[in-house]
């Protein structure tokens, strides 16, 4: 049997590069980092921001050119209405603080899933963040707020379906390819590689059909510990694998 053909996005690392260029993180842990230490799950959540600045660093530093981190998932609403208040703060005084930082490193901010429903306020900084790095070339910094993978593949399929209604497509020619247009990573490269921490091994909803043929790497560290050395040894372990892309 012949192996499938490599997604698009993988071009470069089957040249010779073992870089990936797009890599996406579920940052799990913030909790469970506080618990241990008797301190609330905002120190956490504080703690956590650190890490999400060592990782855009190591990232930088090693020349992957896509970062795509799980900030709030569609199902974190379940939380607690103290806690919620607490990330959503925590954004604010974050974006506050790091904006001039991440636009003079180059950092290009991205945002996927519904970010509306954290109100007014937040969205208006989250527009402002977009705009201000728009031209940022130097790392594509991907955050999903409000973010479920399995609402943003039906969302795709019914725009599909509304254009095919319509006659601006014709459901025969519809493939992989025009369903992955109608997704909020459209026109960034294929994920090569994602990593959870804390020890849990699922995917959570997160880049379900993005995630398809990504290296998957499962790590015991709870994110406010994640380093650059950890964030390095993942790199170097997708640099051993052999990506076939569904060949033997």
């Amino acid at each position: 049997m012949s192996a499938a053909p490599a997604p698009k996005g993988a071009a470069g690392l089957a040249g010779g590069s073992r870089i990936p260029r797009h890599v996406a993180i579920i940052m799990d842990g913030n909790g469970r980092w506080a618990e241990k230490r008797g301190l609330p799950r905002v120190a956490g959540h504080k703690a956590g921001a650190e890490a999400v600045r060592r990782a855009m660093q190591s990232a930088v530093d090693h020349g992957v050119e896509v970062l795509t981190l799980y900030a709030f998932s569609s199902e974190n609403w379940k939380r607690t209405s103290e806690e919620i208040a607490d990330l959503t703060g925590l954004m604010r005084f974050y974006l506050e603080r790091e904006l001039a930082t991440l636009h003079k490193e180059g950092v290009k901010l991205r945002l996927i899933g519904d970010y509306s429903a954290f109100g007014p306020d937040l969205v208006a900084r989250l527009d402002r963040a977009i705009d201000h790095t728009a031209t940022n070339q130097r790392l594509t910094l991907v955050v999903a707020l409000n973010y479920g993978s399995r609402a943003e593949i039906v969302a795709a399929a019914r725009n599909l379906a509304e254009k095919a209604v319509a006659g601006d497509v014709d459901a025969q020619m519809i493939d992989e390819d025009a369903l992955a247009g109608e997704l909020q990573t459209r026109g960034l490269p294929e994920l090569d590689l994602l990593i959870r921490t804390s020890g849990e091994v699922r995917l959570s909803n997160f880049l379900l059909w993005q995630a398809a043929y990504a290296e998957l790497m499962f790590v015991g560290t709870l994110w406010p510990d994640f380093a650059e050395r950890d964030f390095a040894a993942a790199l170097e372990q997708f640099a051993a694998r052999e990506r076939r892309f569904g060949g033997r």
